[in-house]
């Protein structure tokens, strides 16, 4: 596949490309996904993938601040990863990733994710590691009640 990937900053995308990028990511989850889980996605690194029909995947990396055993840490929470029906098994989510991955290794002390069943097995393929948290995790002041979707 010969698909161009491109990263910027959510203050770089003109509203045209933000609007792709909604519209991707609401249709990879069915409809699930709203308004909080836009918010999530915007105000970090993007990685969109490019193929001759247009936007085709994306992936954000995002700075959270976490307490972890008495220290507050940068990390980079990388979120709104989907790949167009058409394009999945190409290896265009694995690019995706890897221009995240670069971000995170990058920019902060490391990086977190909440997946769904199929993105958690492209991560584990990767070598990353399922991280699971008894009760609420923190993220910037904000409980996530939900713990046991993150990675």
């Amino acid at each position: 596949m010969a698909a161009e990937i491109r990263t910027a900053h959510t203050a770089e995308l003109v509203p045209g490309e933000l609007r792709a990028v909604r519209a991707l990511l609401y249709d990879a989850f069915d409809g699930d996904f709203g308004d909080e889980d836009w918010d999530h996605t915007l105000g970090g690194l993007h990685a969109l993938g490019y193929e001759g029909h247009g936007l085709a995947a994306h992936g954000a990396v995002v700075m959270r601040r976490v307490r972890h055993r008495g220290r507050r840490l940068r990390i980079g929470c990388v979120e709104g990863v989907a790949v167009r029906p058409d394009v999945r098994r190409t290896g265009l989510g694995g690019r995706i990733t890897a221009a995240l991955e670069g971000v995170v290794t990058r920019a902060y002390a490391f990086g977190a994710l909440s997946a769904s069943d199929d993105g958690a097995r492209l991560y584990a393929a990767r070598g990353r590691q399922r991280v699971r948290t008894p009760g609420q995790s923190r993220v910037a002041g904000a409980a996530v009640s939900d713990s046991r979707k993150s990675e």
